[in-house]
């Protein structure tokens, strides 16, 4: 689980900035909410951010995605350039590093990420665990005349050909995990932890990312995530009574094999295969409709385009919250209200909580009636974005305001601006 993200010096974030999952001393909610990770460490399931626009809620949503494809993406040019961006509004954050720290936690375990980058070059990164109250390092890597120089600690085995040949891998510009996964060893907690960010981070959702075919692919494998999917469509369009997705298999002529060649993201594995079978596989999801006519239930079968766009949506998100909730994996959602219905947000959150052992969903949005939802959320749940003067961007919880029980509306409080972040329109 995720305990906290650092932030300083990337995109509107100028100042380091913290988001932090540790519950506050509040029972609230407990069960639903809070999973003690380790002794006396309550992380919350759920964070909702809120901001107006340009705020700086998308950037932080880019924040951990960016550490998750920094952590994996290989190149073999020296000079590309790592996806950060530095606080442009300026001068002196324009020259220098942009710098994170990741805390979390996997198998009771406590490890710390630390990165400082310029848009080509690792100044330093390092990773450290816990095995008792104080830190140990598992590697420290830093830019040294030239080369990245990666060193071990005392508590990690590692051979002298294995650190020589992660040394090789290891470029200025890319992680010391996208190395340590090009060289056939096994370090225990470069491993683990490396495992714990490639299958319990998912990749984040915007409002315009594409997710049919990820739940198309969960639904024609699993009856169980295909009656959980079914759940959710029926919550956005009551008439829907089935769901069908299967693998359709069909003959391509020769002409299509030549415009795939010439397409960008078409694999050579794939190009041989279709050359060799002429066949391209894709999968196809019906919704059956049950409309009443004459007094007589009638079913029709309506295929996935021809569906609302809030359908589509729906659908999409149903499937990745269920594979967030099965691998206790952290999800964050941009713009959760997009294209929703407002009851359909408080189902999905409901939905989320209800099943939710160890996974985490942080999600952005617009939506502010959720701050007066006492049954379903607590006050530490909320954080907001706000610029100031300077452009860059604050990042504060709701729970750092006093008197917080004596308002009898947060809602409304958030509205007339006891809180910032809301847009200032005269």
């Amino acid at each position: 689980m995720i305990h906290s993200l650092s932030i300083k010096n990337f995109l509107s974030f100028k100042d380091e900035v913290t988001i932090s999952f540790e519950a506050t001393r509040d029972t609230h909610l407990e069960e639903q909410h809070v999973y003690e990770v380790a002794d006396g460490v309550r992380l919350l399931k759920f964070l909702i951010l809120y901001g107006y626009n340009a705020s700086g809620k998308s950037n932080l949503i880019r924040a951990f995605q960016f550490l998750r494809d920094f952590w994996f993406t290989i190149t073999d040019d020296k000079d590309e350039e790592v996806e950060t961006e530095p606080f442009l509004l300026d001068n002196n954050s324009r020259k220098n590093p942009s710098e994170f720290k990741l805390i979390f936690y996997h198998d009771k375990t406590k490890y710390a990420y630390y990165l400082s980058a310029f848009k080509n070059i690792v100044v330093q990164e390092k990773l450290e665990f816990y095995p008792g109250v104080q830190p140990a390092v598992i590697f420290d890597r830093i830019y040294e005349n030239g080369v990245s120089v990666i060193n071990f600690g005392n508590k990690i085995k590692v051979s002298p050909a294995a650190k020589d040949e992660i040394s090789i891998k290891c470029l200025p510009n890319i992680s010391v995990f996208a190395a340590y996964n090009q060289v056939n060893v096994k370090i225990e907690g470069l491993n683990n932890a490396s495992i714990w960010m490639k299958e319990n981070v998912m990749p984040s959702i915007e409002p315009l990312t594409y997710l049919q075919s990820f739940t198309e692919k969960l639904v024609s494998e699993d009856a169980e995530i295909k009656q959980h999917v079914l759940n959710y469509l029926q919550k956005a369009d009551f008439n829907i009574s089935g769901i069908d997705s299967k693998e359709i298999e069909r003959e391509v002529p020769d002409e299509f094999i030549s415009h795939a060649k010439k397409a960008r993201g078409v694999s050579k594995k794939e190009i041989e295969r279709l050359e060799k079978d002429h066949t391209i596989k894709f999968t196809e999801t019906i919704f059956l409709h049950s409309v009443t006519i004459d007094d007589m239930e009638n079913s029709f079968p309506i295929d996935f385009e021809s569906q609302s766009d809030g359908t589509k949506r729906i659908f999409g998100l149903a499937g990745a919250i269920f594979k967030t909730i099965e691998k206790n994996a952290f999800l964050p959602i941009d713009e959760i209200e997009s294209k929703l219905h407002p009851r359909l947000i408080e189902y999905v959150i409901e939905q989320f909580l209800r099943y939710s052992k160890q996974s985490q969903l942080l999600v952005a949005t617009h939506y502010d009636n959720l701050f007066d939802e006492d049954d379903l959320l607590r006050k530490d749940n909320f954080w907001f974005t706000e610029k100031g003067e300077d452009g860059a961007t604050k990042l504060y919880p709701l729970s750092g305001f006093k008197g917080l029980g004596r308002i009898s509306s947060l809602q409304k409080a958030y509205k007339f601006g006891k809180f910032g972040a809301v847009p200032n329109i005269d």
